[in-house]
């Protein structure tokens, strides 16, 4: 069964913010079985950068992998985080929880068809080989896309714009045309009794880098990790 959790670095993104979060998502990758790709290279240059992570509809492929799991590179990940592909079907599709989507997306015909309304919060994203149409680029071009974006008011307060949202309008958008069944991480932990103890995710935005660099050392203090963990992998 091969696994592989991608994150996002183009540009080089704030190191000050990978160097704390990669190596516990390295130790996740060790403890799950998966392997780590950092997508560094633009594939889609009249995109804004978070619609890189579409790289995954061929990188999946490419790869072989039974499972595809995509974390935001600004992801902090509990080392007792268990491995949610073991209470995934391979026709389901998860994000950690979904909003609701016409909050934020105007619609078109194949939400109004699908009916359930699934925002996707694309931070975690998993899907097996059989749902890699999870990351299909859209069939629609950029300025088409974001204008069907409304940000919800305190993302515009923190300057989160329609442009950041590109790939959640997009994930939100596949799982509507391609009728992916979904299920939320956080409903997993409640089927299997999982308590805040075993550990989890934090992830932050719409903050600036040095509030969200600040927020991830006092969790990793208050979680108590050992330098070898926090320094895994380097």
């Amino acid at each position: 069964m091969k696994k592989t959790i991608y994150t996002l670095q183009v540009n080089g993104y704030s190191e000050r913010i990978t160097k704390l979060t990669f190596p516990l998502i390295k130790y996740w990758a060790s403890k799950i079985g998966a392997e780590f790709h950092v997508i560094r290279d633009r594939k889609f240059p009249d995109w804004p950068i978070t619609y890189e992570k579409l790289q995954i509809h061929e990188l999946g492929r490419l790869h072989g992998n039974d499972w595809n799991i995509f974390l935001d590179a600004d992801t902090l990940v509990h080392p007792h985080m268990f491995d949610p592909t073991v209470f995934l079907k391979k026709d389901t599709v998860a994000h950690n929880g979904h909003d609701f989507a016409p909050v934020r997306w105007q619609y078109d015909e194949y939400f109004l068809r699908d009916g359930r309304n699934i925002g996707s919060g694309n931070w975690i994203a998993i899907a097996s080989d059989w749902c890699l149409d999870f990351w299909r680029p859209l069939d629609i071009g950029p300025e088409e896309a974001i204008a069907k974006i409304y940000p919800i008011v305190e993302e515009l307060r923190g300057g989160c714009l329609a442009d950041h949202l590109v790939d959640d309008y997009a994930m939100s958008r596949n799982i509507a045309r391609y009728g992916l069944k979904f299920k939320g991480v956080l409903d997993i932990q409640k089927e299997i009794g999982w308590t805040g103890e075993w550990g989890g995710f934090m992830h932050l935005y719409n903050i600036s880098e040095a509030e969200k660099v600040e927020k991830i050392m006092e969790e990793l203090d208050k979680w108590k990790i050992p330098a070898a963990i926090r320094q895994y992998g380097e």
